[in-house]
Formats: C-alpha cells, sequence, structure tokens
C-alpha cells in the first residue's frame, strides 16, 4: 500500500505562485450529534491512509456538492433562517444552490456512515446517487439541518473547497445501515465526546469547527434555526473569521 508522507501531502496540494488561482468547488459536511445522559457524542470517521488528501486523518462525513443534488425532492424545505444564512455573505448563493449544498451533506452522510436523513415514505428517483433512500423508503428532509460554519480553503492548493459545515442529531436519522455506506471514503466510524473528537487526529479547520460548535451548545443547547455562523477564509495574507 502506497502511503504519502505529509511533506509529500503538502507538496501534491501546493501550485506555483504564477498559476491562475483555482475557484472552490462547494463542498457539505454533516455533524451528527447524540446525547448520552449529560454526555455529547460527535460521529467522526477516519480516512483511509492510501487517500492522497488528509490521509488518516479522522473528519465528518462530507464531500462535494453534486449537480444531481439540485434535483431531489425533499419532505421538508430547510428552515427560513437557515436559508437566510446560507446565501448570505461571499458568493452571492442562490437559494436553489443553497439546497443542493444541504442535500450534499445528507447524501454524503449515508454514501459514507450508512445513516439515511429524512423521513420514512416513499421515494422515486433516476439519480444514481440517490438510490439508496428509495431501497430503504427515506424521504431527504432538511428542516431539522442546522448550518454551523463555513470555511473556504485558501488559494495555492491543488484541490480547493467552500465548505459549509451542516449540523444534524442522531434522532433525524430515519434509517441506520448496519455495515456502512457503499463508499469506503471512510473506516473507523466512531461516536467520540466532543472534548475526545477534538484530541483526535483531526484538521485544524476541525477542530475549529469543534471548537466553535461546544461554544454554541452552551448558549443553545438544542441548535435552534438561526444561530450566528462563522465564516473562515483568507483575505490577503490574513486568515479571518467573519459572522454571517
Amino acid at each position: 500500500m502506497d502511503v504519502m508522507t505529509k511533506a509529500e501531502v503538502d507538496k501534491v496540494e501546493r501550485i506555483a505562485l504564477d498559476a491562475k488561482p483555482i475557484r472552490p468547488c462547494d463542498a457539505a459536511t454533516l455533524i451528527l450529534l447524540d446525547r448520552k445522559g449529560d454526555e455529547l457524542l460527535v460521529l467522526m470517521g477516519r480516512r483511509h491512509a492510501r487517500h492522497a488528501f488528509m490521509p488518516g486523518k479522522f473528519v465528518f462525513p462530507g464531500g462535494r456538492t453534486d449537480p444531481a443534488d439540485s434535483r431531489i425532492p425533499v419532505a421538508t424545505p430547510l428552515h427560513p433562517e437557515e436559508q437566510a444564512r446560507l446565501t448570505a455573505g461571499v458568493g452571492r448563493t442562490s437559494p436553489a444552490r443553497a439546497r443542493a449544498i444541504a442535500l450534499s451533506a445528507i447524501r454524503e452522510t449515508y454514501e459514507e456512515a450508512g445513516l439515511l436523513i429524512g423521513r420514512k415514505g416513499a421515494f422515486a428517483t433516476t439519480k444514481r446517487d440517490w438510490r439508496g433512500f428509495a431501497e430503504h423508503g427515506v424521504r431527504p428532509s432538511l428542516e431539522t439541518l442546522r448550518f454551523i460554519a463555513r470555511a473556504i480553503t485558501p488559494p495555492n492548493r491543488v484541490r480547493r473547497f467552500d465548505t459549509r459545515f451542516f449540523s444534524a442529531w442522531r434522532e433525524d436519522v430515519a434509517v441506520e445501515l448496519p455495515d456502512g455506506g457503499p463508499t469506503n471514503e471512510l473506516e473507523e466510524l466512531v461516536w467520540l465526546p466532543l472534548a475526545k473528537a477534538r484530541q483526535a487526529d483531526i484538521p485544524d479547520i476541525t477542530s475549529a469547527i469543534l471548537e466553535e460548535l461546544e461554544k454554541r451548545l452552551v448558549d443553545d443547547p438544542l441548535l435552534r434555526p438561526g444561530g450566528s455562523v462563522p465564516f473562515y477564509r483568507l483575505v490577503g495574507n490574513r486568515f479571518v473569521r467573519e459572522i454571517l
């Protein structure tokens, strides 16, 4: 098995400074939470060591938004306050695009973790990546998603993503597949207490988002709609944090 060192990964990710900037792709990730008594757990999975991008790191289920995500019917739409924040800020995201981005978080959670978020009921689609929802009788639902954070990969990287971080509760999962999802993106799926999750081998941005989430949960344990959303991006030579 070929495993890249961190230095090799960094080399692959860098682009010559005189190259044209790469436009970041829309992406989404889902922070799934579960309460066990007084403890709050978060679902994370370890990326395979053979992956060139963040090998061996613990991450949330997630990935880029696909064209098919914009054409999937839903049982319930995004909460209006969540949609308002998704369409705010840099990029002028349209309501239709915001909906597609949110749906990609649900799809990726199914593909990587075998968890189908939505409501039980008849669902039909011709889109290959969504057939699992039809097979298990789950209608994707967006009303319980909460927009937690946004981060854009800095320039001069081979891969760049404009990632929206969503959160949901385990009780929002309609079906849990015993053998996980159909892809092999993640291994060693685990439910970790928030404090232990921050001590795991995670990317820096993941650590920052978990810290943001912990602070929000102190003030709003139920994660009600309309909470403030931190936005991380590089402006000039400085990595800034804004509020949407």
